[in-house]
Parts: structure tokens; sequence; C-alpha cells
């Protein structure tokens, strides 16, 4: 018997090697890329801020809190907005939105293709809206860049959707990373936001890419931490109790946040405007606000500098972040181009340093630092909104470089991630995507097919059949129910040797009683020769690939050394029972010690 065990072409692991080699020098190249674009759209951001708010043509860093409009100011913002929505509603209505949740959306929904042209109108627009005096952060629109550079390199490009979504992801790294010099955070991001999985042909290329940005930024921009801060003590288990108190109110402060936001872009969906208009509604809030505290307006990244050095009172700590709160919730609310992670950080860090305030006067002698509570609500409240655990731990260690802040950042942002995750179900990047009905996973398991022999599955009590009958018994014998058939939907079949011929199935059963032929068919003639069948010691998951491939939906199993003798069987109900078993680990509970003592009966004393 010749037997077919060929797996899928694309499983085969020179290819497969291959692939992930090409893959890696390409997101590589992504990566040296994004270091200058990165800067780029930081000079353009500049660029807009002069223009707008001191009417210069300059691309020297300055930040529009210092302008002397008065109440021009409130105009400005309004400009911007028009400009934006123009470019949305001429240009590509992607633009719009906070950036990561449109590109989890191409990746679910699009095969990971992000149009062409948004690799400049994006972050033009996010220019033009930041430098304006939109309450955003450059690192929203770069990892938009980044991403849509990584998706257009693998379009251009011969790749499998597989691969473009590592490209895009490495794109989106690298740009964080340059941002911030953050590449394991920036790996982190991807993996949990827009990867979707652990695996080495993503997690590598992703790696690199982010590595070549970060090493790029150090070699521009020195190695200094984007929010420098005193150096932080290592923290006392009271202390420790309270930043893990701090992480649970974040959280709850987290799932507000996110419908806040929600809700102020469900006001705008009711406005008799056409949506080309709303960014220019929300510019007018900013302007409003900004005139009142200018430091909402634009980037602020300093804002978050001073609050995590403690450089500044209670009050104005308190004032800044509410205004920046309602600035950023209405702008985001607008459709227009913007993001969502540096309003986060100063609301988040402004929010960590008052109750950390609050927690030093009510218990002195805590040991708590206003400072380090500050770093905390930072990363525990994108930590809850976005439920990024591990990116929010990391990107606060090493935006900071304070190694004393592992610790209750770890225990921070895990409360807030599960009092967050308690009280809403979707996060701050999936509402949206979970409103137009994509389901985006949130739980990423090893695969229980890979983890399986297909031993351990197969059905061992196989029904089999003689290759000799004929195809008129076996018909008869099922219309009157036999009892010695089994309720198999294949039959393999079986020479007077004993040796494994073919496989009859009961569609080919009814292709050959439909079929005019001149004598009666043997079950050999009717079935399935030769055969495709599995091996005992392989994985389920091969054995399903291999079924894909073939369109089968059953393998007869064989071993290696003899192939000709059967085994098992493998069906699509052995492959249920898999995921059954997989569910019943998840599910069911073992007694415990505890309660089968209690449970025990007591001896009988007569005894």
């Amino acid at each position: 018997m010749k037997a077919d065990s060929t797996p899928h072409p694309a499983a085969a692991p020179a290819t497969a090697h291959h692939a992930l080699v090409v893959v890696s020098l390409i997101s590589t190249g992504l990566g040296v890329l994004c270091a200058f674009v990165a800067p780029a759209l930081i000079h353009l951001i500049d660029f807009f801020t002069n223009l707008f708010f001191y009417q210069r043509l300059s691309f020297s860093s300055i930040s529009p809190a210092d302008n002397q409009l008065g109440l021009f100011v409130i105009i400005i913002p309004v400009v911007g907005g028009v400009i934006v929505g123009l470019i949305a509603r001429f240009g590509s209505k992607a633009i719009r939105g906070h950036g990561i949740p449109e590109a989890m959306e191409q990746v679910m929904e699009n095969n990971s293709r992000i149009p062409a042209r948004m690799t400049y109108l994006k972050p033009v627009s996010a220019a033009i809206s930041i430098g304006s005096g939109g309450p955003f952060g450059a690192e929203g629109p770069i990892i938009a860049t980044g991403g849509a550079l990584g998706s257009l390199l693998g379009q251009v490009l011969s790749t499998t959707a597989a691969e473009r979504k590592t490209l895009l992801a490495a794109g989106a790294a690298a740009g964080m990373s340059a941002i911030f010099g953050s590449p394991i955070s920036a790996v982190l991001l991807a993996i949990e936001l827009l990867l979707f999985e652990f695996r080495a042909r993503s997690v590598i290329p992703v790696a690199l890419a982010a590595s070549a940005a970060a090493g790029l930024r150090v070699s521009m921009e020195g190695s200094e931490p984007v929010f420098t801060m005193p150096h932080l003590a290592a923290v006392s288990f009271p202390a420790l109790a309270l930043y893990s108190l701090i992480g649970i109110l974040l959280g709850v402060v987290a799932v507000g946040v996110t419908r806040v936001v929600y809700w102020v872009e469900d006001q705008f969906e009711r406005l008799p405007l056409h949506w080309m208009w709303w960014p220019a509604v929300g510019g007018l809030a900013v302007g409003v606000v900004g005139y009142f505290a200018p430091r909402t307006l634009g980037v602020g990244y300093q804002n978050i500098t001073g609050i995590l050095a403690a450089g500044m009172s209670v009050r104005v700590v308190a004032f800044l972040c509410a205004m920046k709160f309602v600035s950023w919730a209405i702008s985001l609310g607008s459709g227009t181009s913007g993001g969502t992670l540096a309003p986060l950080l100063t609301i988040g860090s402004g929010a960590g340093n008052l109750l950390g305030a609050l927690c030093l006067r009510l218990l002195p002698a805590s040991g708590l630092d206003v400072r380090m509570a500050g770093l905390v609500g930072m990363a525990a409240l994108f930590a809850g909104a976005s439920r990024a655990l591990l990116t929010s731990v990391v990107f606060a260690f090493e935006t900071t470089q304070q190694a004393a802040g592992l610790l209750p950042l770890l225990a921070g942002c895990s409360l807030s991630f599960l009092t967050a995750r308690l009280l809403m179900q979707n996060s701050i990047m999936t509402e949206k995507i979970a409103r137009r009905g994509l389901r985006i996973p949130q739980d990423y398991d090893a695969d229980i097919f890979q983890q399986t022999s297909v031993s351990e599955v197969m059905e061992r009590d196989v029904k089999t059949l003689a290759a000799e009958g004929f195809v008129t018994e076996l018909a008869d014998r099922i219309a009157r129910h036999d009892p010695g058939l089994s309720v198999q939907q294949a039959w393999p079949l079986i020479d007077s040797q004993g040796v494994l011929t073919g496989i009859i199935t009961r569609s080919d059963l009814l292709r050959a009683l439909d079929a005019p032929v001149e004598h009666a068919l043997t079950l050999r003639e009717a079935g399935s020769s030769p055969l495709v069948v599995a091996y005992p010691d392989e994985s389920v998951h091969d054995a399903v690939v291999r079924m894909l491939s073939h369109g089968i939906g059953r393998l007869p199993v064989v071993n290696r050394a003899a192939p000709e003798k059967l085994t098992g069987y493998l069906s699509r109900t052995s492959l249920l029972a898999t995921r059954l078993r997989s569910h019943h680990h998840e599910t069911q509970r073992d007694p415990g010690w505890l309660r089968t003592m209690r449970e025990r009966p007591a001896a009988d004393p007569k005894q």
C-alpha cells in the first residue's frame, strides 16, 4: 500500500526557516527605516506647532503652552480640526481614531493589508492635529505609520497573511521603540495587541525591528530615559500594599475613562453634521480648555516628567489631569487623528500622584513615595485601559530606568488589569472593534493539537471491512441497520492477508450506487486508494493539516515501521475529543485532600 503522509507545503521546516530568515531581514530594515521616520514625525509636529501658535516656519522644538495668542488660541485647534476632517473626507477615513484599534481591525479582517496612502496620510494628519494643539502624543501616529509601512512591504513583496501581520507588528514595534527607546515593551505591545500569538516566526522579526530602531535612537539621541526622575529606593511591604491599592483604584478609573471616551464618541454620532466637521467641533473644546490650561495643548511629555519628579503641587496636578482628560476625551471622540498612550500616561501619573499624596497624609509612616505612586499610576491606568499588562510594566521601567519600581509596578498593574477586566469586558483598544461585531482574542493558549499525539486520541477499536466485499452488500447491511456495522462514517478496507488497502466512506458508497456499472463493484473499487494516513507518534496538528490539505475528514492510523497494518482511526470525533479534554482540564476541579477527608466515612468503633 502506498500511504500519503506528506504535510502541507507551508508546514515544511526548511521552507518555514527560510521564510523566517527573510522576514527577519526585512523587519530589521524596517526598524532602521522607522528610526528615521520617528524623528521626522517629531520635527513635522514641531513645524506645525511653530506655524500654528507662533506664525513662523521652523522645526525647532517648542511647546504650544508658551503661546501669547490669548483668546485666539481657541481658534487654532478648530483650524487644525477642519484640515484633519478634510484629509479624512477626501484622503482616507482610516486616519480617524486611536491608531492601534484600526491596526487590530486590519489584522483581523483584512489580512493585515493597510492602504498604501496611510503611510503618509496618517503622519501628516496627526502632525497637524497635534501641532494645532491636539492633546495627543507622537507615539500613536508613529506606531500606526510603522505598522502601515510594514503592511506596505508585505503587499509589495510576495508574503503570506501571517508574514504580513508580522511585518505590520514589526513596524509598529519599531515606531514605538524609536520614540521611547523601549524595545522590550514595544515587542510586548505587538504581542499583546497585534500579533495575538507568541511564536518564534513572529516574535523574532518583531524583536529585531525594535532592537534596530532602539539602537539607532541611542546613537542619535543618547541613552537617557524619556521620563527622567530622581532615584527611587526599594519599597517596604506597607508601601507595596498601598501601591497595590492604587493599582486597584486605577483599574476602576481605567474603566471610567474608557466608558467616557466612547460615550463622547456616541454623542458625536448624534450631531446633525457630517463627520468631516466633527474634528473641528472637538478642536473647539480643545481650544477652550487650552485657553484655561495651556499645558493640555500638544504632546505634553514634559508634564509626565514633572509629575513623576513630584515637581508640581497637588492642585496643579489635579487641575492639569482633569483638563487633559476633558480635552482628550472630546477630541478623540470627535474622530480626529490621535492616540491614547500619552494622555493615559499623563492622567495615570497624575491620579497616582494624587492618591499617593492622600495615602501619605493618612499613613505617614507607611514609607510611600509620591513619585513611585505616580509611576505606578501611570502604568496601571494604561494596563487597565489597554489590557496590555506586561507592556505597561516594562514600559514604565524602560522609560524611567527605575529598577526599584519593578515590584510595585508588577503588583499595581496586575491588580489594575484584574479590576478592569472584572468590570468591563472590552478595553479602550477593542471596544470600538467589538461594537462592529469583531471578536478580538484576549487569551493566547498553546495549540492543544500540537501538544497531543495521535496515539492519545485515536480510536483503537476500529470496524473494518473486507476489501473484496460488494457495494450492494454493504448498502443492504446499512439499510437493515446491521448491528455489526459501527456508526463510523468510513471503514478501512482489509484484504485477505490482513493488509490495509483502502478506505470507503458513506459518500463513496452513494456515488457507487448511483453510477451505471456493468458488474458488481467491490468495496476496493468504490473506495479510496492510495491512502492518506496518520502515524501514532505525530502530533494531532500535523494530522489535521493533512486532512485539510487533502479535503478529507478522517485518517487511518498506521505504524511507520509497518504501514500495511492498521493501528487506529482518527476522525472528526477524535479531534473534538481532544478539545473536550482541554476544556475539562480548565473547568473540572479535583476534589482535593480536604474535601476527600471530610467525605470519608467515620470508622465503626465496634471494628
